[in-house]
């Protein structure tokens, strides 16, 4: 799996100058030496102590997940300005969540179906293992063993030609700072009702704290989504139906539809027992 890029060394710098503060300064109200702290801004300390860290945290008034992940070089002045008066948005979009799953017998991950009929508990449940673990679970051929991934049915006729009733295999997006635009994506929202929405989406988070909804079928108008309003982001890999097989992993038509009919038989069985 691909390091995390980490960023502390370069943001020390960025709001220690932000402060006015010389390197002999500030080291000298850390209690450490200049030169600590010159090989921590440059980045030669490879593994800082976590208490350093939670440290500059504090100083800052930045997140612990922002100063190592962000690139605050690349922010603006005023994006850094939210940031240091407490708006921490960034945070919001890294991986400050709790993600349940489940692995098989080999300790490999799989991949869980949430049907229909388990929308609304979702909000409730996805951090909870014991909730997880219910929801029917398979095995995907062709899919990385590296990422997550979870399917959600799909409801009406705003994507086409994704047909209502088709099962979007998504993956698990961590870092929602740096999600592409027109990336289609499954959402997970916060608000009062049973919210989970298939759409592409439009990243405007940086800009000002929302992502922008959007439908394929043009008769449905684009809206607006504040991030604070987002659980999770997950985003389109595959999908199965019984009309169209997507070609998006290494399995074979055949295997996907053999996975629709499994899908459809789980769903019925869980059906019937919400009914009794």
């Amino acid at each position: 799996m691909k390091q995390q890029q980490l960023f502390l060394g370069p943001n020390i710098k960025v709001l220690r100058e932000r402060m006015k503060l010389s390197q002999e300064n500030f080291a000298r109200s850390l209690g450490i030496t200049r030169s600590k702290l010159a090989l921590l801004e440059s980045g030669h300390t490879k593994s800082p102590p976590l208490g350093d860290i939670v440290n500059f945290s504090t100083i800052f008034k930045v997140s612990v997940d922002t100063l190592l992940k962000i690139d605050l070089t690349r922010l603006s002045d005023q994006q850094i300005h939210e940031l240091e008066t407490g708006n921490d948005i960034y945070s919001s979009g890294k991986n400050l969540r709790v993600l349940a799953t489940t692995v098989d017998k080999n300790n490999n991950e799989q991949i869980e179906l949430v049907p229909e009929k388990a929308i609304a508990g979702y909000k409730k449940g996805y951090s909870d293992p014991e909730w997880i673990a219910d929801l029917p679970r398979y095995s995907i051929p062709g899919l990385s063993k590296h990422k997550k991934y979870r399917i959600f049915p799909t409801n009406g006729d705003s994507m086409i030609p994704y047909p209502s009733g088709c099962y979007i295999i998504a993956e698990y997006v961590e870092d929602w700072i740096n999600l592409k635009n027109e990336t289609l994506c499954i959402l997970i929202l916060n608000g009062t009702g049973a919210e989970i929405l298939f759409k592409q989406v439009e990243n405007r988070i940086l800009k000002d704290k929302k992502i922008v909804a959007k439908s394929l079928n043009l008769l449905y108008q684009p809206f607006e989504i504040p991030i604070s309003e987002v659980i999770e982001i997950w985003k389109y890999k595959a999908h199965l139906s019984e009309t169209i097989v997507s070609q998006s992993t290494n399995a074979s038509p055949e295997q996907l539809f053999r996975m629709v009919q499994q899908i459809r038989l789980d769903i019925d069985h869980i059906n019937k027992k919400l009914a009794n």
